[in-house]
């Protein structure tokens, strides 16, 4: 077989994530049209078109299909071998990280990496995805460098590690007409309540909790995200569940009010997760220790490594 450059395997695999060979290139700091020729010598090379135009993006061929874990595998056993005799310099790195989160994290967390890295690692840019259902798949595949959130359902083959603990308060409007500065058992069954069903957010544990007490709870709407909550509870007469991370920067948007639940409810860990297949990788790993001495202390950044 002709020769086969590892560069154009780096252009498969980021054809292949993104659906695009503009982004592919733009991802790996290549002009498009370099991206194109590498493509084709690929088609080339294994004689297969490899990836198909459709509505949806570049659609990866059925022989594409079978070699993506091998092109995979090959990167990230090149990628370990590099990475044990160099490190990653942040203040000169060009490197796009994907990180999976919740809005929760948008809203409270995702500021204060930015920040961190404007000033320390200019080159080093963030995408962000909400977590879900596929969010572990797309760890193990590459296609997401980091999760950070409350996930239990990763087992076998991934890293987590704790970054702080989290609970809940309830939130009501500042100007409630039945609720003052404390919300007991008998109003919380009284009031209507809005409920938000997001993933990574340790939301079920409420929902178990208020089951396993046998507590009334009329929902009267069911949100998708957090983002619209504060707004909603400061304009009507319902009260709502919330992380208090989160509780306490909505109260300085919105005329709200937090108030203690008339309940235990229990903690939770926000946590980050990663692949086992990049734990070695040097950006990934300076990326986690980032992150984990932001928002997990000292002791969270040195288990990061």
């Amino acid at each position: 077989m002709a020769k086969l450059d590892l560069e154009w395997l780096a252009v498969f695999d980021e054809i292949y994530k993104t659906g695009s060979v503009s982004k592919a290139a733009d991802r790996l700091g290549l002009a498009q049209a370099a991206a194109s020729t590498m493509l084709n010598k690929l088609r080339a090379h294994f004689d297969d078109r490899l990836f198909a135009r459709t509505a949806q993006g570049m659609q990866p061929t059925p022989y594409a299909q079978r070699m993506l874990p091998h092109v995979r595998e090959a990167l990230s056993q090149i990628e370990q071998a590099r990475g044990s005799r160099s490190g990653f310099d942040p203040a000169h790195a060009q490197r796009n990280f994907r990180i999976c989160m919740t809005d929760i994290s948008e809203v409270v967390l995702l500021p204060g990496l930015l920040d961190h890295l404007r000033r320390n690692a200019p080159g080093v840019h963030i995408e962000t995805e909400i977590i879900s259902t596929d969010s572990g798949r797309r760890l193990a595949d590459g296609e997401v460098d980091l999760a950070v959130g409350f996930m239990p359902q990763l087992d076998a083959g991934f890293y987590q590690q704790t970054l702080f603990m989290q609970n809940f308060v309830c939130l009501a409007a500042r100007n409630h007409p039945r609720i003052g500065e404390r919300l007991t058992r008998k109003r919380f069954e009284a009031e209507a309540h809005a409920v938000i069903s997001s993933s990574g957010t340790g939301h079920a544990i409420v929902d178990k909790t208020i089951a396993r007490l046998g507590l009334k709870r009329e929902v009267v709407v069911a949100l998708s995200s957090f983002l619209s909550v504060a707004r909603i509870v400061a304009h009507t007469e319902l009260i709502v569940i919330v992380p208090r991370i989160l509780g306490e920067v909505l109260v300085t948007q919105e005329p709200v009010k937090l108030l203690e639940p008339p309940f235990a409810l229990p903690p939770y860990a926000v946590k980050q997760h990663w692949h086992e297949r990049f734990h070695a990788d040097p950006g990934n790993a300076w990326l986690r220790r980032t992150v984990a001495g932001l928002f997990g202390g000292k002791e969270a950044a040195a288990g990061a490594a």
